[in-house]
């Protein structure tokens, strides 16, 4: 059964504005900071990174899609459930919701593309990537 991939931030004072909530720009860095934990967990070691310089697989964004729901603040860790929910033959397609002390933050949706990293060409994803990639699946109209 794929699980929902949850990866904690610590909010910290230098995210935020005056107003004491993080900057409207830190929350899509938070999201993909995500997006990165998913495919550390999931795959090992250093997520794009790994991918990128070892694997010569690159997963550049197309699309990014946020609706904020409440403020983000340092008061309470920020955690991000992340999953797939969408493969195609050459992208990737992910939901990142964000919470803190059990209150929805943010729902982001976020899609890539592969490419050969060294080409900046799109790619299929490799065999097994596409593998663990269905094996984490979860489509959006389930959730």
């Amino acid at each position: 059964m794929p699980d929902i991939h949850e990866h904690a931030i610590r909010v910290t004072w230098g995210d935020c504005d005056p107003a004491r909530i993080a900057y409207t720009a830190r929350l899509p860095w938070f999201a993909l900071d995500a997006i990165n934990g998913w495919w550390e967990a999931k795959l090992g070691q250093g997520g794009w990174f790994h991918m990128e310089l070892d694997r010569d697989v690159g997963t550049p964004f197309v699309n990014l899609n946020m609706d904020f729901r409440a403020p983000v603040t340092p008061r309470h860790p920020l955690i991000c459930k992340v999953w797939p929910t969408r493969l195609g033959k050459t992208s990737i397609s992910w939901r990142v919701d964000g919470y803190q002390d059990r209150t929805l933050c943010f729902e982001g949706r976020f899609t890539c593309v592969f490419t050969q990293a060294s080409a900046f060409r799109k790619q299929p994803p490799p065999p097994e990537i596409r593998q663990l990639i269905e094996a984490h699946l979860i489509p959006e109209d389930a959730t």
